[in-house]
């Protein structure tokens, strides 16, 4: 099987396991994700606004805000890393790019703490996200200017063994989930 039509599988079987384990969701994930970011109160974060059945990281993001500067991703075009747009809990929100949310008014923020969505981990930390990239090209960008922290955020039921990952293919440093933190 080529590559590409392994990674749809793997996508198509996490989408059902997310898609499980946010119907019972008990909102403990943002908690451990508030645990991790406390130890780096004031740092520049990168959250992002959930979509479909992707596990909310907003009160861990309301919580850090009240420290430092949070931003949410913003996509300009596609092929292109994502910029980050400076979030708070109240602020004015609009639609961007492929229906995702992004504030009004944009101020950027370069950060150092990136929470990053996805489709499937495994436990070496490595990330299956949605296809287009866009993870991989900040990740790698951002790494070349200095020290980044990726953290996955996801759901328990989103582990897989033998994701068919690539060279370009960021791994995260840890991942959170509703259980707690997986670090290889």
């Amino acid at each position: 099987m080529m590559l590409d039509d392994q990674k749809k599988a793997a996508r198509k079987a996490a989408f059902a396991r997310r898609k499980d384990a946010h119907a019972s969701d008990p909102g403990t994930g943002a908690g451990h994700l508030s645990a991790l970011l406390a130890g780096h109160r004031g740092v520049p974060v990168a959250g992002y606004m959930p979509i479909r059945t992707e596990i909310d990281p907003r009160p861990a993001m309301a919580e850090a805000a009240a420290y430092g500067p949070v931003a949410v991703p913003v996509i300009e075009a596609a092929d292109h890393p994502l910029k980050f747009a400076r979030w708070e809990p109240d602020i004015e929100m609009v639609e961007g790019m492929f229906g995702a949310a992004i504030p009004a008014r944009l101020e950027w923020v370069v950060p150092e703490i990136v929470i990053v969505p996805l489709v499937a981990f495994d436990r070496n930390c490595g990330r299956l996200g949605y296809g287009g990239g866009f993870y991989d090209r900040t990740l790698e960008g951002l790494r070349a200017r200095g020290p980044v922290l990726a953290v996955g955020f996801a759901y328990g039921a989103q582990e897989a063994e033998g994701l068919p990952l690539e060279p370009t293919d960021q791994a995260l440093n840890l991942i959170i989930t509703e259980h707690g933190v997986v670090q290889t």
